[in-house]
């Protein structure tokens, strides 16, 4: 990890342990353990260090969850254990996380108010790579899709529901957060009901 990579972690823990709106730039810098200068070497303000750490975790979930996916792929695991995996590091590790944080529902309220083009971003390209790899899936005869649905358009009802997850009002706990993706993606695969009959 690099010198940078640290300190955006530390400015991560920083705003889950104290929050954002009482936080200041020397108070950072405190919490961080460098100069105040250090710190406007790197960013010009708290919403720049908040957007830092939101690219960061992005970026981090994104690639585990990938590396995991192919790792779990190459491995002949099923799909559904694939596409579990995928979805709990790269939505779930944040949950987790963000959960244990007593200024959470602060925090993600900034993430999103500050954050929007960052989180547009990460999730249009996390969703271009989750694609590619059930396409690989699709190609090595472990899933089957009906038309007219697109490997696209699973990724988008799959992305849909793992965030639906973590924002709903009865969300899980931690320890329960990777069956829901489970019995989400289950669904969305697989289906979870029959047209009745008439």
């Amino acid at each position: 990890m690099s010198a940078y990579e640290v300190l955006v972690s530390n400015i991560t823990q920083s705003f889950l342990d104290h929050g954002y709106e009482a936080m200041t730039m020397s108070k950072l810098a405190k919490y961080c353990n460098i100069t105040r200068r250090g710190l406007y070497h790197h960013f010009s303000s708290k919403e720049e260090a908040f957007q830092a750490m939101v690219r960061q975790n992005n970026q981090r979930t994104r690639q585990g969850s990938l590396s995991e996916g192919t790792r779990l792929f190459s491995a002949g695991a099923d799909v559904l254990d694939i596409v579990t995996a995928v979805l709990d590091v790269r939505y779930g590790d944040t949950r987790r996380k963000l959960v244990l944080s007593p200024f959470a529902l602060e925090v993600n309220d900034y993430a999103f108010r500050l954050c929007r083009p960052e989180m547009v971003e990460a999730a249009t390209v996390f969703q271009a790579d989750f694609a590619a790899l059930l396409q690989q899936i699709m190609a090595n005869g472990q899933l089957t899709l009906r038309p007219p649905i697109s490997v696209e358009t699973v990724v988008q009802l799959l992305c849909d529901g793992a965030r639906g997850t973590n924002q709903s009002f009865f969300a899980p706990s931690p320890e329960d957060i990777t069956a829901r993706y489970r019995q989400m993606s289950q669904a969305i695969l697989f289906g979870c009901a029959e047209p009745a009959g008439l």
